[in-house]
């Protein structure tokens, strides 16, 4: 090589390579060429699926809840007793003044043609006027497979018919179904858009090119398309259940997790290239040492979302193996489709700042280490790393003790979506004027001979504001129960018979409460235990119980899968590592950034963004990301300070791994953060608390923990980290 003056090594610039033969030159560039080709003609045929998710998805959650809880079984009768399964919708009319004869003949014009509207199943109930006069209510079977949409219907007609001085609302479950879904309406435009552009402004901030930031985008959304081109069709043949919540899911873990593995391909390449002349042999050095920690990586996130199949609830369960699907063509794309681009590419790929061909150069940097901010973090921590990591550990305890503050017992179906609802603000105009649960009614399946027994027990209760059971003689499909048996509303006529299936009949019990209210929920929870010992064998389920039943299940599994994680991803650290201590440090310091990342989120929800609660599935969600994806940078750096330990000594090695790493994890952390926060675009009080959790941790895992905690640990302990593998016996 030609040397400078100064003796320094002299930087060459061009991709050249050694000779090789003619055919050899053409296979080189034909099989990245076919890797190419193959992605982009599967992305190209998974690309119109965006639009199509829908089409496959579901929103209701009672086909989410296990087939033995109460709920189901009633939702799985529901459809024999009435005739239909569609979803119950209440319409509200409300005015100021009392209702007069013309209004109330105009609600009964609006309400004749609403029976007319497809998808309105056994028409529409007559207008039924509340006590004090001002408003009226009537009630619509809707739905089906297209509730959103025939919902939209309502609403439309209601709002060119409705006389003047009267305001109509569409609400009960029916009308929360159809702002649950429209609320999910821009997971497949705006949530995408504003993740790639997101992650596009990172990249070329990062890395200022402009092939690259392409290049990368260019592997991750392959990555997606593939991903939900199979989930759709596994949905569509009901292997998957597959909800807008799992789709928006879906979304930015793939996006974030493949742009993640991409950036430490890219990483390991920018370093070949330094050493090696040949495109191609950078590329087989790029991909020997980027193929452990991603695969690694992927391996330790796919176990932790498995961990989810454990869970009584679907919803749960089924996001474990699509979240999973979308994690195997992250890693697929970032180990095949990215090294194939760069590899056609080559320097060009990082025009204007290619990567120059100085070996000399290099093998000066393993002696002294490159100067930047990642060598001065590492001179803090080579100085004093026992008060750096008990300083780091005793400010993330702080935070952690916001955790007492977390209300994660469930909120109201009122609540799930943020911003404007009409559901919501019929629900509170329905609870000025009727009793509040009217339309969502406890639904009680019971022995035909216990009818009378049953209906007396509720009508005890302090919540309940009259009993129903479900007949074919009435023009309502109900008659009302009273102490002395079953009334017809019409004076002097014999009351009609209930309905009855397999020997049961189906009471319905109005709540004089919101039916998604704490009262209601305690109503459910008292009622159970009374009935099943009145009447054996007693279901109870509606949409109380559905939220209850949830809420248990949501409990259970946080219980059972969080400990599950943590011993699953243990085992995985130790396998990679060839170490005990090393794992168990990693996974601890991964468990108390979580922890500090509720503490905080706690904070926050209720002090700053005042959210009326969580749900208890938050803090699993929260807790399966955060670990399965902040180990993943402990894997990043701990894979390279092995490396570099084998060579250097554990004390220089996890110095060196800092320095080498930083750069490429927290630009990583930062994207992934990013991609996660989108989810806030998503008005659904989950996915903003899911956004939020998961960004703050994954930032606070990027800056403090693995940059600051880890290294200063293991170079306080020193090669002892690695026991009891051979690395331990060595010295520093």
């Amino acid at each position: 090589m030609a040397q400078a003056r100064t003796g320094r090594p002299t930087a060459v610039t061009v991709d050249a390579a050694p000779r090789t033969t003619p055919s050899r030159r053409w296979l080189r560039a034909l099989v990245p060429s076919v890797i190419v080709l193959v992605w982009l003609a599967l992305a190209g045929v998974g690309g119109p699926y965006f639009g199509r998710v829908s089409e496959v998805a579901s929103n209701d959650a009672t086909a989410y809840l296990p087939s033995s809880a109460d709920a189901t079984q009633v939702q799985a009768l529901l459809g024999e007793f009435s005739g239909a399964s569609a979803a119950p919708a209440i319409v509200l009319f409300e005015s100021d003044d009392p209702l007069t004869p013309e209004q109330l003949q105009g609600i009964g014009a609006s309400l004749a043609a609403l029976a007319e509207l497809p998808g309105v199943g056994q028409g529409v109930s007559p207008a039924i006027p509340s006590a004090d006069g001002r408003a009226a209510q009537a009630f619509a079977l809707v739905g089906g497979d297209a509730t959103a949409e025939t919902v939209a219907d309502v609403r439309e007609a209601l709002r060119g018919s409705v006389p003047a001085g009267v305001t109509a609302y569409v609400t009960g479950p029916a009308g929360f179904i159809s702002d649950l879904t429209g609320a999910f309406a821009g997971i497949d435009g705006l949530l995408l858009v504003v993740t790639l552009v997101t992650v596009l402004v990172i990249l070329v901030l990062v890395y200022r090119s402009l092939l690259l930031p392409v290049a990368v985008l260019t592997t991750s959304m392959a990555a997606l398309t593939v991903a939900l081109l199979s989930v759709w069709w596994l949905a569509k043949a009901g292997v998957l259940l597959l909800s807008g919540q799992t789709q928006g899911i879906l979304f930015i873990l793939v996006i974030g997790a493949a742009t993640d593995y991409s950036l430490l391909y890219v990483a390991r390449y920018r370093e070949a290239l330094r050493v090696e002349q040949d495109r191609w042999a950078a590329t087989r050095r790029a991909l020997r040492g980027a193929f452990e920690p991603i695969l690694a990586s992927g391996s330790t996130v796919i176990a932790g979302l498995l961990t989810l199949l454990l869970s009584d609830l679907k919803s749960n369960s089924t996001l474990g193996p699509v979240a999973s699907i979308g994690i195997v063509f992250a890693m697929l794309a970032a180990l095949t489709l990215l090294p194939a681009i760069l590899g056609l590419l080559g320097r060009a790929a990082f025009w204007p700042r290619r990567p120059r061909y100085e070996p000399e150069v290099v093998k000066a940097e393993q002696v002294t280490p490159r100067r930047g901010v990642w060598s001065w973090i590492a001179r803090r921590v080579q100085q004093r790393p026992r008060a750096v990591w008990l300083a780091v550990t005793a400010l993330l305890v702080v935070g952690a003790l916001g955790v007492t503050r977390l209300d994660a017992n469930g909120v109201a179906q009122s609540e799930l979506v943020l911003g404007a609802s009409e559901a919501r603000d019929g629900q509170v105009a329905l609870g000025q004027h009727f009793p509040g649960g009217s339309g969502s009614p406890m639904l009680v399946v019971v022995d035909q001979a216990g009818l009378q027994t049953a209906a007396d027990l509720l009508l005890d209760h302090p919540s309940v504001a009259g009993v129903s059971v479900v007949t074919a003689g009435s023009a309502s499909g109900t008659a009302t129960v009273t102490r002395d048996g079953v009334r017809n509303p019409r004076p002097g006529a014999a009351p009609p018979e209930p309905t009855v299936v397999n020997g049961d009949v189906m009471l319905q019990a109005t709540l004089n409460v919101a039916a998604d209210s704490e009262a209601a929920e305690a109503a459910v929870r008292e009622l159970r235990p009374a009935l099943a010992a009145a009447v054996p064998g007693a279901l109870v389920g509606g949409v109380t119980a559905t939220a209850v039943d949830t809420n248990d299940a949501s409990v259970h599994d946080r219980n059972l899968i969080i400990p599950v994680v943590l011993a699953v991803i243990l085992v995985i650290l130790m396998l990679l590592l060839r170490a005990v201590l090393a794992p168990v440090l990693l996974v601890a310091t991964t468990v108390l950034s979580f922890g500090t990342a509720l503490g905080v989120a706690a904070w926050v929800f209720d002090g700053l963004f005042a959210f009326p609660g969580a749900d208890p599935a938050v803090p699993l969600y929260g807790f399966v990301f955060l670990v399965a994806l902040g180990i993943d940078y402990n894997i990043f750096l701990m894979t390279r300070v092995r490396e570099e330990a084998l060579a250097h000594g554990t004390r220089a090695g996890v110095l060196r791994g800092l320095i080498i790493t930083g750069g490429v994890i927290t630009s990583a952390g930062v994207v992934l953060a990013a991609t996660f926060a989108a989810l806030g675009v998503i008005p659904i009080l989950f996915l903003a608390q899911i956004a939020f959790i998961v960004a703050f941790g994954v930032l606070l895992d990027t800056f403090v923990v693995r940059s600051l905690l880890v290294p200063a640990l293991v170079y306080d302990l020193g090669s002892v980290v690695w026991w009891p593998s051979k690395l331990w016996r060595r010295q520093g």
